[in-house]
């Protein structure tokens, strides 16, 4: 599947929820729009305005409430969690799971994981199956020993040979993408030709 396709599915989904809610608002002639943090805990901005007004949301929890067209955003104020639950609790609910991460280690200068990364395969397997996962993201890394030609063709075999596991498990390979990063993004920033344990790794995403 492709996985820009399924990033828009699941946020025309989350926003087809919230328009419903703001047609059942509106029946009380109200509109609250309610800044929340992300799964991953980082908060942006939003702007709501309508003809008459706007402004700019920006503290995680903060909320403004319309009344119609003809009259502007309210002041912003910050909600208690517990009332943002109560008032959007179809929206939440319907969100979809944060994505879980997965950490795999390579033996160096190999694309065999160590030991311990293959104990950890069966939570892998564990978590595309609860999640009945369509979308598998395998990152391939490497630390910065070598020429980065040769750590691009390591990841690239590193992230193949995770792929193949999983296949080899069961997951279907139309489930799986694939990509390699050599060693241009470590997970321990290091200089030139060091050799990190933490950096020779696989990063599978199970959404």
């Amino acid at each position: 599947m492709d996985r820009y396709s399924s990033s828009n599915h699941r946020l025309g989904k989350f926003i087809f929820l919230l328009f419903a809610l703001t047609v059942i608002s509106g029946c009380s002639g109200k509109t609250m729009v309610v800044l929340v943090p992300d799964p991953g805990g980082k908060t942006g901005t939003a702007t709501v305005s309508n003809p008459t007004g706007g402004i700019v949301l920006e503290t995680a929890n903060q909320a403004t409430t319309i009344s119609g067209l003809q009259s502007p955003p309210s002041a912003p104020k910050i909600l208690e969690q517990r009332e943002i639950n109560r008032i959007f609790s179809r929206a939440l609910k319907a969100q979809p799971k944060p994505p879980i991460h997965f950490t795999l280690y390579f033996i160096s200068d190999s694309n065999e994981l160590r030991a311990d990364s293959i104990a950890s395969l069966p939570a892998v397997l564990k978590a595309i199956e609860e999640r009945n996962s369509i979308d598998i993201t395998i990152v391939g890394h490497t630390d910065t020993m070598g020429h980065k030609e040769y750590n691009y063709a390591l990841s690239k075999s590193r992230a193949e040979a995770v792929a193949g596991l999983l296949v080899g498990r069961g997951v279907l390979p139309d489930h799986l993408q694939s990509t390699s990063h050599g060693e241009e993004n470590p997970l321990i920033q290091t200089g030139d030709n060091v050799s990190e344990p933490r950096n020779r790794r696989v990063e599978v995403v199970v959404r």
